[in-house]
C-alpha cells in the first residue's frame, strides 16, 4: 500500500475516533441539579412525572448511553432504542428494536407501531427526549394507509434510492406516506414536552431531512412530492396501494408543519454536525503533513461531477503550495443512481469513478461513510491511488464496467482496497479525503 493511501486512511480513522457521542452530550447540554437546558430551555426535571426517550438511527444506542449518564441515576429514565444491529449496552428500562436499513423490514414496522403506542401514554406531564441520528428513515416505519404492505413500502424506498433523486425529494415522498416521518411522532405526543437532540448527516438548514424529520415541522407539500413522483416517471412504477394514491392526491393528508400545536412545547438542538467532522479530519490531515482546505460544495452533486470538482480543487491547492504535500476534505453525499445488480454504494462508486482520473499520479482518493456502512455493501467505502488502475488491469477489472454493473464492492474487495470498519455507532456524514504529492 502506497504512502498516501495509508495517509488517507489514517486520517479518516483518526477522525472516528475523535467523535464522542457520549461525550458531546454531556459537553453540549447543561445540568445544573434538577435544571437541564437545551438551546437556550431550561427546564426542571422534577416538574414532570415522566422522563422517557425514543432513539431512532444508527447512533442511536449511543445517544441513549449518553443521556442516561447526564440523567444520572437521580433521575431513572426509559423508553425505546431502535438500531440497524444487536447492542449490548443498551441501558435498562428502554425496548430495543433491531429494524431494517437500508431498506424497512418487519423490525422497522413493528418499531413504528411500538413507537406510536408508547406516545399514545403520553401527557402534559411527560418529558419525551427523542434522540435522533441518520438512518432512521428506514429504520422506523409505518404507513398512514393501512392498506400499504411491508412490501409496497419497500418497493418504494428501492424505487426512490435508484431513480436518482436528492434525499429531499426522496423525502417529500416517504413523509406524504408515513404515520411516523414529518413530524407526525411530535403530533402523536402533541400535549408532551419534547426535545429532540440529533446528530445529523443532512446538509446544514435541512435538519427536517434528518430521518425524514419525525418531530420537526415538514416543509414540503403534497404538491412537491407530486411533482418528484411525475420528475423520475415513478408512478407507473409504484404498487398499486401507492399509486391510487397520487391517481389522487387529494387523498394524501398533509403533514404538520410550522405553527402546528404539536411543536408548541418542543426544543430541537443539534448535537453533531458537519463541523464536528470537518475539524477532526482537518487537523489529522495537518497532523500528516498536508496542507489542507475543507470543501463542503459538491453536497448532493452526481458522482462525475463531484470528482472532477474535487480533483480540480486539489490539482488548484497543490499548485499554489508547491513543494509541500496537499488535502482536500470534503463531505456530505453524492449522487448514485443505481445502474445494475452489484454490491455497492456511493461512497465505493465515488473512488471507483476516481481510477480512471488519477492513474499514473501521486493522488489517493477515500471516500466513507461514518456509519461504517455503504449502500448495500458490508464496507464503508474503499480507497483508490495512481496505481490501482494498473493493478486492477493485471486482474482484469474494468472500472467502468463494474461502475455500470452498480459492483464498486467487489471491485474494490478483489484489490483489498475496501475500507471495512463495521458499524461504527455513529452518523455524521460521508467522507471524502483527497491527498495529492
Amino acid at each position: 500500500m502506497t504512502d498516501l493511501k495509508k495517509a488517507a486512511l489514517q486520517i479518516f480513522h483518526e477522525t472516528l475516533a475523535a467523535i464522542d457521542i457520549p461525550a458531546t452530550m454531556g459537553r453540549k447540554l447543561s445540568r445544573e441539579g434538577s435544571h437541564i437546558s437545551a438551546n437556550g430551555a431550561t427546564l426542571d426535571l422534577t416538574s414532570f412525572e415522566r422522563i422517557c426517550a425514543v432513539a431512532i438511527g444508527k447512533a442511536s444506542v449511543a445517544m441513549t448511553c449518553g443521556l442516561t449518564e447526564l440523567l444520572s441515576a437521580t433521575c431513572q429514565a426509559g423508553g425505546i432504542v431502535v438500531a440497524p444491529s444487536f447492542a449490548k449496552n443498551v441501558p435498562p428500562g428502554f425496548r430495543s428494536i433491531v429494524a431494517g436499513h437500508p431498506v424497512p423490514n418487519e423490525g422497522s414496522f413493528a418499531a413504528g407501531r411500538a413507537i406510536l403506542d408508547f406516545l399514545a401514554t403520553t401527557n402534559e406531564r411527560t418529558l419525551i427526549f427523542f434522540l435522533i441520528s441518520g438512518g432512521g428513515s428506514a429504520l422506523v416505519e409505518q404507513p398512514l394507509d393501512p392498506g400499504v404492505s411491508l412490501a409496497d413500502m419497500q418497493e418504494l424506498n428501492r424505487l426512490l434510492v435508484t431513480c436518482g433523486a436528492s434525499i429531499d425529494e426522496m423525502n417529500a415522498v416517504r413523509k406524504h406516506l408515513s404515520a411516523v416521518k414529518g413530524g407526525r411522532l411530535a403530533a402523536a405526543a402533541s400535549a408532551a414536552m419534547k426535545i429532540t437532540l440529533a446528530i445529523t448527516d443532512v446538509p446544514d438548514g435541512r435538519e427536517s431531512a434528518l430521518a425524514s424529520g419525525p418531530t420537526l415541522p415538514d416543509p414540503t407539500t403534497v404538491s412537491d412530492a407530486c411533482i418528484v413522483v411525475e420528475r423520475y416517471g415513478l408512478l407507473t412504477k409504484f404498487p398499486a396501494s401507492i399509486r391510487a394514491r397520487f391517481e389522487d392526491p387529494e387523498t394524501i393528508p398533509e403533514t404538520p408543519k410550522a405553527g402546528h400545536p404539536a411543536f408548541r412545547h418542543s426544543v430541537f438542538q443539534l448535537l453533531l454536525r458537519r463541523d464536528d467532522l470537518f475539524h477532526p479530519a482537518h487537523h489529522a490531515a495537518e497532523a500528516a503533513g498536508f496542507v489542507t482546505v475543507c470543501d463542503n460544495t459538491t453536497d448532493d452533486w452526481p458522482i462525475e461531477r463531484a470528482a472532477d470538482f474535487l480533483l480540480a480543487q486539489l490539482a488548484e491547492l497543490k499548485r499554489a503550495n508547491p513543494g509541500r504535500r496537499a488535502a482536500i476534505i470534503a463531505d456530505g453525499e453524492v449522487s448514485s443512481p443505481v445502474t445494475g445488480k452489484g454490491v455497492g454504494g456511493r461512497n465505493l462508486a465515488f473512488v471507483l469513478r476516481c481510477v480512471e482520473k488519477i492513474a499514473g499520479e501521486r493522488i489517493a482518493v477515500l471516500s466513507a461513510g461514518t456509519d461504517g456502512i455503504d449502500g448495500s455493501s458490508p464496507a464503508a467505502g474503499a480507497v483508490a491511488d495512481g496505481e490501482t488502475l494498473l493493478r486492477a488491469n493485471a486482474l482484469g477489472l474494468d472500472p467502468a464496467d463494474y461502475f455500470w454493473r452498480s459492483d464498486s464492492y467487489t471491485f474494490f474487495q478483489k484489490l483489498g482496497d475496501t475500507i471495512e470498519t463495521g458499524p461504527t455507532g455513529n452518523n455524521l456524514r460521508d467522507l471524502r479525503i483527497l491527498l495529492a504529492e
